[in-house]
């Protein structure tokens, strides 16, 4: 027996019909007036508009995720300042390469200091600051870059050497790290804080500190644990110090200052 099915696409032209003839058919009252079209069109908009998908809703949220201000997420470390839509944390730097025998002596410090009870976490990046972390708005980071590198056209490139640990804290108390100071090429950095502290003064920022100890740190821990660190600091320059080939040298080649601001970095090559 042969059975005859509507289409699909037949029965959804019926459905359709008869919804908008139920929807925008508008009921006469005894004793009113018939409403203007325009009105009627409005309610027929209203009625048949399909309510927003939550996943469209979500896109843009009105605030930051959460997440981004959980410090668990970020092994317990805390933002100095609050982060907001439309600032940028800016920091100028020289970009610290480690060698292998680098790697092998932050082992050795790493496990030395853990084995006394301070357990440090090594550092991602190294690099040696010649700035404090200052927020730009986004529309000043162009003109920023401008300004900065019109003051180094005339500067040049050096090498400067690190070899002695000192500890560390920040302003807020919240980490400690432990870092290697400049022994070496520390009147070619003043030099170029002078110019990147004339762009901040410009943009109204913070200029870096006034007796600057240039260092590149090592590694971190959460909460200031300045005395436990300095009571081992001899200790861990031992390890430093007694390597094979002699006390071990970071040797950081100043060719290139780089500005990080938010998840861009701008590079400014210094004259041979």
């Amino acid at each position: 027996m042969l059975v005859s099915y509507s289409s699909s696409s037949e029965e959804e032209e019926e459905s359709q019909a008869s919804t908008k003839s139920q929807i925008c058919s508008p009921k006469k009252e005894k004793g009113s007036f018939p409403r203007p079209k325009k009105a009627k069109m409005e309610e027929c908009v209203s009625k048949t508009r399909l309510p927003l998908p939550d996943c469209l809703q979500t896109m843009f949220p009105d605030e930051e995720d959460r997440q981004t201000e959980d410090s668990s997420l970020h092994g317990g470390r805390i933002r100095s300042f609050k982060h907001e839509r439309g600032n940028w944390a800016t920091y100028v730097y020289f970009a610290y390469h480690p060698e292998e025998e680098f790697e092998e002596l932050l082992e050795e410090l790493l496990s030395a200091s853990t084995s006394h009870g301070v357990a440090l976490t090594a550092q991602e990046e190294f690099h040696l600051s010649l700035s404090q972390t200052v927020v730009l708005r986004h529309h000043w980071i162009q003109p920023f870059m401008k300004s900065l590198r019109g003051g180094l056209t005339h500067s040049k490139r050096f090498v400067c050497s690190a070899g002695r640990l000192r500890v560390y804290c920040n302003a807020e108390r919240t980490r400690t790290f432990l870092g290697m100071e400049v022994f070496t090429g520390h009147a070619q950095l003043l030099d170029l804080v002078r110019v990147i502290d004339q762009t901040l003064t410009e943009f109204q920022l913070e200029t870096f500190y006034k007796d600057p100890s240039f260092h590149v740190s090592l590694a971190w821990c959460v909460g200031d644990l300045t005395e436990e660190l300095k009571e081992i600091t001899q200790e861990l320059q031992s390890l430093v110090d007694g390597r094979e080939d002699g006390p071990f040298l970071l040797n950081l080649d100043c060719a290139e200052l780089r500005c990080r601001t938010g998840n861009k970095t701008f590079r400014f090559p210094l004259e041979t």
